[in-house]
């Protein structure tokens, strides 16, 4: 954490007086009283300029969800052109999952050294390049790396847009804009089958439509590479971090409409208070838990995300892959969309902590149900019923608050890595399971494969029980332990630079 201290000088005025980036200073030396701006932007009530950073962040994660699940489709269309083994296809289905732990990885890092501002926007180029590449492949290999492109970008999305986000929140509302930008998914996750549906029914030739599929994903991306890349850098990074009241003064003005008030008196000057350590033991356990959790939920949700085609085909025999597509969309349109945005409505009421444990438990008692009765499968309506149940305890659970948690419970020094570092384990889950999914579905059936889920699915419960406070209702500053509290030292900070002057009675 930034103790008091001047705020950095970026030019000088024509007539040598010094100048900040806001222009010359000819006003009296004013603090800027960083207790008052953490209040005012954690009671300010919601306003548009909060609306355009969920907007901003949401448009991404439309696009992670649709490049990462449209892969399914595409490779059931690709078996008999690139003549895929089952290695080959579990590897397409799964590549860009592990790209992504990298690149949350170096993007949560880029966050906390280079702020940001100035990383954001750069992992949305990725996933154009790769979208737009991935349309062009012509072999196995072409299209596996640009599916590690994707994979990048999908990572760093991960890393940057939930620390953007709740670092710009009001405090009633954070859980709720969080997870607004993430159930954004939904929509991603809807879009895919329905798009590969309307090319399928239509007549598309199968070599043009997964060419489609596949570069429709440059549209959502490119749409907000220019508002990522304008958007200002957020209040806590610039105050605590860089140690520049007069952007964050700025920031904060911007999201509440109302200028942060000046403390009275003469600036103080104060050496840098340590900053928390992420090697210390309240942060190790969160992290455990915050990265554990996400794995375990990633290993359930893109176990059964990625490999849909799979499930279904095992499923219904012999139907069409435009049925299997249509049963998909319906089960996230009728289950998955809606347990999202419940979500949203109650994460500020309910808490993080108790829809992610009660998801878990839920997703155990639905795949364990098949498992226990294995006749299930043999009655497609009844299995798709709980099916579709888990799908919504997913999003209504821990699909959302694992997104949630990590941007909250760290502080602002180290929030981007940990982030990251909770991303990753969750991709890391996620390119376990697909990778290894269809392949229990052939070897052991399908109920055997959900009854693995389901054993996941309890150790998640019981690792949220063990390892995860509740930040519902809490500052970012109280919710990271008080370790970016504001103290003495950090009380006031200049929010502009005095001016050249004689000392007195020269």
């Amino acid at each position: 954490m930034l103790a008091s201290m001047p705020a950095r000088v970026t030019g000088r005025a024509p007539d040598g007086a010094p100048s900040s980036e806001h222009g010359p200073s000819a006003e009296p030396p004013q603090r800027l009283d960083a207790a008052t701006a953490y209040r005012q932007l954690d009671e300010s009530r919601l306003t548009r300029q909060h609306w355009l950073t969920v907007l901003t962040a949401g448009m991404g994660f439309f696009t992670d969800a649709y490049d990462l699940f449209i892969i399914g489709t595409v490779t059931a269309i690709l078996i008999p052109i690139f003549h895929l083994s089952l290695g080959e296809l579990s590897l397409l289905n799964a590549i860009s999952l592990l790209a992504s732990v990298a690149g949350a990885l170096v993007f949560g890092r880029l966050m906390d050294v280079l702020g940001r501002k100035a990383v954001y926007g750069t992992e949305m180029v990725l996933l154009v390049v790769g979208a737009l590449a991935s349309a062009f492949c012509g072999t196995f290999l072409q299209l596996f790396l640009c599916r590690v492109v994707v994979g990048l970008g999908v990572g760093g999305d991960y890393a940057t847009s939930a620390v953007i986000t709740s670092e710009y929140a009001n405090r009633p509302n954070r859980g709720r804009l969080i997870a607004t930008v993430f159930a954004m998914q939904g929509f991603g996750l809807l879009a895919g089958p329905l798009f590969a549906s309307l090319l399928l029914g239509s007549g598309v030739p199968a070599g043009l439509a997964w060419r489609l599929m596949l570069g429709f994903g440059v549209v959502p991306a490119a749409s907000v590479i220019y508002l990522r890349r304008r958007i200002k850098e957020t209040p806590r990074f610039s105050l605590q971090i860089k140690g520049d009241a007069g952007a964050s003064a700025d920031a904060v003005a911007w999201v509440s409409g109302r200028t942060p008030a000046a403390a009275a008196g003469a600036p103080a000057r104060h050496r840098r208070a340590p900053r928390p350590a992420i090697g210390s033991p309240v942060f190790v356990r969160r992290l455990v838990g915050t990265a554990g959790c996400w794995m375990l939920m990633d290993m359930a949700f893109y176990g059964n995300g990625v490999s849909s085609q799979v499930i279904l085909k095992a499923l219904f025999g012999k139907a069409s892959l435009l049925h299997n597509t249509l049963v998909a969309a319906g089960i996230f349109a009728v289950f998955a969309v809606p347990g999202y945005w419940v979500a949203v409505w109650l994460i500020d009421r309910v808490g993080r902590r108790r829809i992610q444990w009660q998801g878990f438990a839920m997703m155990a008692i639905g795949y364990g149900a098949v498992f226990l009765a294995p006749g299930v499968v043999r009655m497609p309506l009844l299995f798709l019923l709980i099916y579709g149940l888990t799908y919504f305890f997913v999003e209504f659970g821990p699909n959302q608050t694992t997104f949630v948690y990590p941007a909250e419970i760290f502080p602002t020094a180290f929030r981007g890595f940990a982030n990251g570092i909770s991303a990753a384990g969750g991709k890391l889950g996620a390119f376990v399971a697909a990778l290894v999914m269809p392949t229990a579905v052939t070897v052991l059936g399908l109920p055997d494969s959900l009854g693995i889920l389901a054993a996941i699915s309890v150790l998640g419960v019981a690792l949220t029980l063990w390892a995860l406070p509740e930040p519902r209702g809490l500052s970012l500053e109280e919710a990271s332990a008080g370790s970016d509290h504001p103290t003495a030292a950090m009380a006031a900070i200049w929010a502009r630079p005095p001016p050249s002057a004689p000392p007195p009675g020269a």
